[in-house]
């Protein structure tokens, strides 16, 4: 099964298609989002694997702010995909979660514990940068179409979880640091108080693989840690928001079948300007279809949304094989 990002990232797919006929004003969202965010505050270095970084930054901004971070997706990574990187993975895993992570050895599905960032409150920056990455890492083999040029490759059967922990360099540990005080200043402040959840998937999910960042007190927060737009003369970047960011948005929403988050808002945080843009969901669906939308009106879309992904999307994944 396909997942979310991917499918609003094709613009042949049924559920983009679907998604820009519904929603097609998307333009004044977009320039509203590029002025308000300014510059960006923060370069990447060059020596940055932009996806793992992003995906590690995620992470930590996690770790923030829920007080226990599920670690499924490292841990799916590994059942995956077998390789050298297995002992290390595990022994890192095990040493987060609080209890030892075993290996389907006999047709149960292998379990992890929660990681609680208050357990390691004491360790240093350094240290969390580096998990940050090595759980990116091992998302990876859970995600990525080729390991090709993973770093995991490096690692050999003796490899232990410090080996692991060694695998982003100095450069990208700085960057994440720096990435994670702005957020401490720019971010936190400005989430609503509540419930928190990260890393969350929906009902619809079952329909269409997608998991969110974070939810908190009814506003999901989807994290981008890209440059932004093409550089200037001046080597200045202006943020960006792709039409597929505010489908990704619009999806998780449509997603929640029974709206069992109780949504209010949705909101991007972007990393390296320090910018959080909130819109509440009914305000933001009206100025993206053009019309007045409601709550009943919602409720109606992610029945349509459903039937699109339950429908059309699997006819477009039997054509290409999927």
């Amino acid at each position: 099964m396909s997942a979310l990002t991917d499918e609003v990232r094709d613009p042949a797919s049924p559920v983009a298609l679907w998604l820009r006929a519904t929603f097609p004003g998307h333009k004044e969202v977009q320039a509203s989002f590029r002025v308000a965010a300014g510059p960006q505050q923060l370069l990447m270095p060059a020596t940055v694997v932009p996806g793992t970084q992003g995906a590690a930054i995620d992470w930590w901004l996690r770790m923030l702010v829920d007080e226990s971070v599920a670690l499924r997706l490292p841990l799916g990574g590994l059942m995956k995909r077998s390789g050298p990187w297995m002992a290390a993975g595990l022994e890192l895993l095990s040493e987060l979660g609080g209890r030892r992570a075993q290996v389907d050895t006999a047709g149960a599905r292998p379990t992890v514990g929660a990681l609680a960032p208050a357990r390691f409150a004491d360790r240093p920056d350094e240290w969390w940068a580096r998990v940050c990455y090595a759980l990116a890492l091992l998302g990876e083999l859970f995600r990525a179409a080729s390991l090709e040029h993973s770093r995991l490759m490096s690692l050999t059967a003796a490899s232990r979880a410090g080996d692991l922990l060694a695998l982003a360099n100095d450069a990208e540990v700085a960057d994440l640091i720096a990435m994670r005080d702005l957020a401490c200043k720019q971010l936190l402040p400005r989430l609503p108080d509540g419930p928190v959840t990260s890393g969350m998937t929906f009902e619809g999910s079952a329909d269409l693989n997608a998991d969110g960042d974070v939810i908190a007190g009814g506003m999901l927060v989807d994290f981008k840690a890209g440059q932004g737009g093409k550089p200037r003369a001046d080597g200045t970047r202006a943020a960006a928001l792709a039409r597929a960011d505010l489908d990704q948005l619009l999806g998780y929403t449509l997603l929640d079948y029974s709206d069992r988050y109780a949504l209010h808002t949705v909101a991007i945080y972007a990393v390296r300007f320090g910018h959080l843009e909130a819109w509440p969901i009914i305000d933001l669906c009206t100025q993206l279809a053009g019309h007045p939308i409601d709550r009943a009106d919602l409720a109606r879309l992610r029945g349509e949304f459903a039937h699109v992904l339950r429908g059309p999307l699997r006819t477009y994944w039997a054509q290409r094989g999927r």
